[in-house]
């Protein structure tokens, strides 16, 4: 039986991922700071601990796994990542945990390792125009992330591709694209664009107004986590060893989304554009590679996947407060 070690298993991809793998019938060991906060693991085993701290990773990852799904990170939405007040923790945790997990994945002969990566990566100045960025995964380079967390990104997607170089591991990176979906985070301060949005419309009433960061003109392309899943297993299963963009190519501005959100909510909302963090103007998946080398695309519309979202999100809201 294949064993499969999934890092970051308690947070919303890596959760996905656990669930996706266990219907394969593989043996699967997550580990996280944290077990899911919405649903119960499906992981064979589970540890709890700091992947940042040599000593318990030593402790845990002691097998030569078939395969090790490398997803964990500090990390968060706009407000998390776009205020500076947390830049070193950013660089500096997620940093030590790709340092641990590369040393012991080649010390313990590990064959294949898939790494996490992010659309931040790419430079600003390819996506000032709303209306066209530019987010070929050849447009990397010269460098210029948008983030400390876009920076720590390519760093490692620079570390792991030369440990394939030098150590003979078998690589594969995606760069991920705004991935949503049911079981996400959406209330702690951490949470993306789309579970924010979906919070501020469950929680307004109807004809009154929500607040949308910036102008509200910036375009994003957001990834629902079954097609971000199917196209993680897409990458491992093919002979691609470049970076590839995980994303939708579905283009739609903040302001619009939140219209298409209140739209599946059956309210009519205004919106209150306010200043806040918003990152680039603009950054949209292109899926030209994954396409070619994958043969993968997204099957769900962002109207497809926001339904589920929301509904799912408003459940929660709804959910009477426990009492002791």
């Amino acid at each position: 039986m294949k064993k499969i070690l999934v890092l970051g298993a308690g947070g919303f991809i890596g959760n996905h991922l656990v669930n996706r793998l266990k219907q394969s019938n593989y043996y699967v060991v997550g580990i996280d700071l944290k077990y899911p906060e919405f649903n119960k693991s499906s992981c064979d085993e589970f540890a709890i601990g700091d992947l940042g701290d040599f000593n318990f990773c030593t402790k845990h990852i002691t097998l030569a796994f078939d395969e090790i799904y490398q997803l964990a990170a500090d990390m968060g939405g706009a407000g998390y990542i776009f205020t500076g007040e947390n830049d070193f923790n950013i660089m500096h945790n997620s940093v030590r945990i790709n340092l641990n997990v590369l040393d012991l994945a080649i010390k313990l002969q590990v064959k294949k390792i898939f790494y996490a990566s992010s659309a931040c990566i790419y430079p600003k100045y390819n996506q000032t125009n709303p209306d066209n960025p530019l987010c070929s995964e050849d447009s990397a380079y010269p460098a210029d992330p948008d983030s400390e967390y876009g920076w720590e990104k390519l760093f490692s997607e620079r570390l792991y591709l030369t440990a394939a170089r030098n150590n003979n591991i078998d690589i594969r990176i995606a760069r991920f694209h705004n991935v949503y979906g049911p079981f996400g985070i959406f209330n702690n301060g951490k949470e993306k664009a789309p579970a924010a949005l979906c919070r501020k419309v469950a929680e307004a009433e109807d004809n009154t107004t929500i607040d949308i960061w910036g102008n509200g003109k910036q375009t994003r392309s957001f990834l629902y986590i079954d097609d971000c899943i199917d196209g993680i297993l897409a990458l491992m299963a093919s002979n691609y060893t470049g970076p590839v963009n995980i994303g939708s190519e579905e283009k739609i501005s903040i302001n619009d989304f939140a219209r298409l959100i209140a739209k599946v909510a059956g309210k009519k909302l205004g919106i209150n554009n306010i200043a806040g963090p918003v990152g680039v103007n603009g950054r949209v998946s292109d899926n030209t590679v994954a396409k070619r080398e994958l043969n993968w695309s997204p099957k769900y519309t962002l109207e497809q996947g926001i339904t589920r979202t929301y509904n799912w999100i408003e459940e929660q809201l709804n959910v009477p407060v426990k009492t002791t």
